[in-house]
């Protein structure tokens, strides 16, 4: 499992790793205390952490591919492109994607977290 990000930059991958490898309190983690998760519904603590695993729990991995990440002091805005591909656990296609724009901040310990996740910018949320 990747330790969690030393730069903002990295938080997407990061991301990834833990989604990938199916540990939604590994996932957790990437989130700061309060962090969102805006599917379609803005939410925060458990409400996010299901969401994501029940995101997990389809068994397909994401790709991520970061296009910006602006710092400004303890403050980032990331733009990252993502896509969820694959056969889920009942055999039928899954795919899903969009544009992420997330907001991440560094904490007292150094490391940067989700302060706001947005995996869908500014379409609406069509999952599960």
């Amino acid at each position: 499992m990747r330790p969690l990000a030393e730069r903002p930059e990295d938080i997407p991958a990061v991301f990834a790793d833990r989604f990938n490898g199916g540990d939604p309190a590994a996932l957790a983690e990437v989130y700061e205390d309060g962090g969102m998760l805006v599917l379609g519904t803005p939410m925060t603590g458990d409400a996010a952490h299901a969401a994501n695993a029940r995101l997990q729990a389809l068994g397909v991995p994401i790709a991520v591919r970061p296009r910006h990440c602006h710092a400004n002091g303890d403050l980032a805005l990331l733009i990252v492109d993502w896509t969820i591909e694959g056969t889920g656990p009942d055999g039928e296609p899954v795919r899903m994607g969009g544009t992420a724009t997330d907001v991440a901040r560094r904490g007292e310990d150094g490391y940067w977290r989700y302060a706001i996740d947005n995996p869908f910018g500014v379409e609406d949320f069509e999952g599960p």
